[in-house]
């Protein structure tokens, strides 16, 4: 393949584009607020998780409470019926007031009982309402900083996009520009090595494998004419001579 020297030197113009293209690529994709997003919200929909699981809690708590404070309400109502006919002087059979004695020492040691149950389902729910409140705390604290990482992340995309975007023209005015065989076969070799299709020889080295040719490749990169299109032997990279060629 031919193409003039001054060609073969803007197709390394093509290749700065394109690179600098992929290092916004590589940017974007690597920019610490999308890691610090991705653990913030983990987080966040764990404590999220967790609130839901408290709160569930003493929702049934709460019924607990009310099923038990109902019970305790029956037992107070059947004791204060029972204390109201010990009372009224009706009862004329022993074995019936004994009986009925019974009954409301019995009353009481059940409610005592209920009372005490209440009591530690009372304490019970302060603790979850405690834990609640300090898990909402860690919940809204933690998405202070995802939505602080978030903005820090749209600001960048912005910027990213912005320089990518002014890339892009560039290379859309600048490939039509050369030959179209040139491109085809740069875009080939580009997508086939790291993104890299066309590089310097520098003093001898080639610049996109770093690796510097042998005596033979130096002479016969050296007599070839100046308009061929010559490659680099361990790369398969075009190979651009400049004055830094060494040649």
């Amino acid at each position: 393949m031919k193409a003039d020297p001054a060609t073969q030197l803007r197709l390394l113009d093509l290749q700065d584009l394109d690179s600098g293209l992929d290092r916004l690529v590589a940017r974007r994709r690597d920019l610490p607020e999308l890691a610090v997003i991705a653990e913030r919200t983990k987080v966040v929909e764990s404590l999220k998780a967790d609130i839901v699981r408290v709160e569930t809690e003493i929702s049934d708590l709460g019924r607990a409470q009310r099923r038990l404070d109902d019970e305790i309400d029956l037992v107070r109502s059947r004791a204060d019926r029972d204390r109201r006919r010990m009372e009224s002087g009706q009862i004329g059979n022993a074995r019936e007031l004994e009986n009925l004695q019974a009954e409301l020492a019995s009353l009481a040691r059940r409610q005592g009982v209920l009372e005490d149950e209440a009591l530690e389902k009372m304490e019970a729910a302060e603790e979850l309402d405690g834990r609640l409140v300090k898990l909402a705390a860690e919940r809204d604290r933690v998405q202070v900083e995802l939505d602080a990482a978030a903005r820090g992340r749209d600001a960048a995309f912005a910027q990213i996009d912005a320089q990518a975007g002014e890339q892009r023209g560039r290379r859309a005015a600048l490939a039509p520009e050369l030959p179209a065989p040139l491109v085809t076969l740069y875009e080939k070799i580009r997508a086939a090595s790291s993104g890299v299709g066309a590089a310097k020889l520098v003093r001898r080295r080639c610049e996109g494998c770093h690796l510097e040719l042998s005596g033979a490749e130096l002479r016969e990169v050296a007599s070839a004419a100046p308009d061929d299109v010559v490659r680099c032997e361990e790369c398969r990279r075009i190979l651009v001579r400049t004055a830094e060629s060494g040649l």
